[in-house]
């Protein structure tokens, strides 16, 4: 596969497994396993750019991702987090971290602290192994996520399962707000990758406004070369 390809046909995968198995009439068992035979029959016959697709490149998919998205047992292949499709989860729930982390916008911290944490339009509350994966994962969504640590071991203590899906994703039903803590924003590790993005901003905002102007300038020499002819 060819690096396009190769994401092409990730991102397809990722909204399989995890969210429409119907559009390609995929069967998808309780725990959301998939057929990989099934899935290169299926893209094949809807996408025939997908002429070349074989189960093996199912496997390299999953092999080549380092968050641990997905897993190959077999000729069967399921996403281990994400889901918007109802699943039972028959996930690790053992080594779990005293402590997980959860990114939430700023203005909605206090409701969380009241309510809790809710799985929203997900089947579950996706928690990050550690604070620096928190903010990543709020700033795909969010400038400047605040980010909550979760008592891990109180609430496991207290009854709730926690299941280890990916290399830092962790899963569990609803939070109650007895278990949420906020981290401080003078953190060293929120305030470096702070920096670290107000940097990486600061360069995009200058390449963008240089872009501009390239741009009016090409227009300008346009309209002049338009007028001399």
């Amino acid at each position: 596969m060819s690096d396009r390809e190769h994401n092409g046909l990730g991102r397809l995968v990722a909204g399989v497994l995890r969210h429409f198995p119907e559009k390609f009439e995929l069967e998808m068992d309780i725990n959301g396993w998939v057929s990989t035979k099934d899935m290169t029959d299926r893209f094949k016959a809807h996408r025939r750019y997908y002429h070349w697709l074989r189960p093996w490149h199912f496997k390299a998919i999953a092999e080549s991702d380092g968050k641990g998205r997905y897993q190959v047992e077999g000729n069967m292949m399921r996403a281990t987090y994400a889901h918007s499709v109802e699943i039972e989860i028959d996930l690790p729930t053992d080594d779990i971290p005293e402590a997980l982390f959860w990114p939430c916008k700023p203005e909605e911290l206090q409701n969380h602290l009241e309510l809790g944490i809710k799985a929203g339009d997900r089947i579950h509350v996706h928690l990050s192994k550690t604070i620096a994966n928190a903010l990543e994962a709020g700033h795909v969504h969010m400038p400047r996520p605040t980010i909550l640590e979760v008592d891990t071991t109180a609430a496991i203590v207290d009854g709730h399962t926690i299941y280890k899906a990916g290399t830092t994703v962790y899963l569990t039903e609803d939070i109650p707000p007895k278990y949420l803590f906020v981290v401080p924003s003078d953190d060293p590790i929120i305030e470096e990758m702070v920096c670290e993005w107000e940097v990486q901003e600061a360069k995009d905002a200058a390449k963008a406004k240089a872009d501009a102007a390239k741009a009016a300038e090409e227009a300008l020499a346009a309209a002049a070369a338009s007028e001399e002819e």
